[in-house]
């Protein structure tokens, strides 16, 4: 199914150049995230410069790695106070980029940090952001997912500024293989924000959920999180993949919500994924189904995970699970 919406908002605007302002995040380790890599991919395909933009106090040791990614330059806002992206920092310092230098795009990856910057330089911006893009017809029509994914619309934006996050499993990341491009400090913007950050906790020390090719994934059918633990956490030891699982597991007190996946938790397309006691709910779906490779073991031969799996094993997965491990 295809839609086909049309958002009729009207500027003027002097700058005649198309140019793209691409936001990029670092994981902890303090390396270029996967899915701002593959934002920047997207930003390529409007086919004009694209600028990448780091922020936080390292933000000089990401930005090496950033100017190799294919982009004309990087920009670097070098201070503490956007060590942890939050968006009250954030927010007015894109705004202040985008009205100088007369950016026409916007893009970020559509995370955490993406969700919670992208709509506040819309609102002080008056325009409509456009979230969760799969797929860039030209420089003002995407396609992104609705309905959980079973349909996709076509919006055309016809505003002179176009804001948009980018759902990393739909374009793969860039190489930062290439030549190296200018990199230039600007200023920091001063704000009355109230907010600050306080902690953080590491849920795991596995691998990244979102960036990882191999994925196994615990359902309702784990019964507790005894068994989650016991079945789940070998399996991916001997595979080195991330552990997901559906909200069902989640809301059940089987893991932390941060491993969730599906509409309202992450979107993931890894090389393999594996799910294990899940029935395959059309929000678990929307999260995992560009998979490369779907693997489901479920006892219940009718679960609807078996309909988008490549491979699926009708068992007892507290007997399959042992097993395969084993046999790993």
């Amino acid at each position: 199914m295809s839609l086909s919406l049309i958002a009729r908002r009207y500027f003027s605007s002097s700058k005649s150049a198309l140019n793209t302002l691409v936001f990029i995040e670092s994981n902890a380790s303090g390396a270029t995230t996967p899915a701002s890599l593959s934002a920047i991919t997207a930003a390529t395909q409007l086919g004009k410069p694209v600028t990448a933009l780091v922020v936080g106090s390292n933000a000089d040791s990401i930005a090496p790695q950033a100017s190799k990614a294919g982009v004309s330059k990087v920009l670097v806002a070098k201070d503490a106070k956007y060590d942890h992206y939050l968006a009250e920092e954030v927010a007015p310092l894109v705004e202040n980029i985008i009205k100088e230098s007369g950016y026409t795009h916007f893009i970020t990856p559509a995370s955490s940090v993406g969700k919670s910057v992208l709509p506040r330089v819309a609102a002080s911006l008056d325009v409509q952001p456009i979230s969760d893009i799969v797929k860039i017809v030209n420089e003002n029509t995407f396609v992104r997912p609705i309905y959980a994914g079973n349909a996709l619309a076509t919006v055309k934006s016809k505003d002179s500024i176009i804001l948009a996050s980018v759902r990393a499993s739909a374009f793969a990341p860039v190489a930062t293989s290439g030549s190296a491009a200018p990199i230039e400090e600007v200023s920091t913007v001063d704000t009355d924000n109230r907010t600050e950050f306080v902690s953080e906790e590491l849920v795991s020390d596995g691998f990244d959920l979102s960036s990882s090719k191999i994925v196994v994934a615990g359902g309702r059918g784990l019964k507790n999180k005894a068994t989650f633990d016991e079945l789940m956490n070998p399996l991916a030891s001997k595979l080195k993949a991330a552990i997901g699982a559906s909200r069902a597991a989640v809301d059940s007190g089987f893991c932390d919500n941060s491993l969730q996946i599906g509409q309202t938790g992450k979107i993931i397309a890894p090389e393999l994924y594996i799910g294990v006691g899940i029935s395959g709910a059309i929000q678990h779906l929307a999260g995992m189904k560009d998979s490369k490779t779907i693997v489901a073991i479920n006892k219940d031969p009718d679960a609807p995970i078996f309909n988008v799996a490549d491979i699926g094993l009708v068992g007892d997965l507290n007997e399959v699970i042992p097993e395969l491990t084993k046999k790993l």
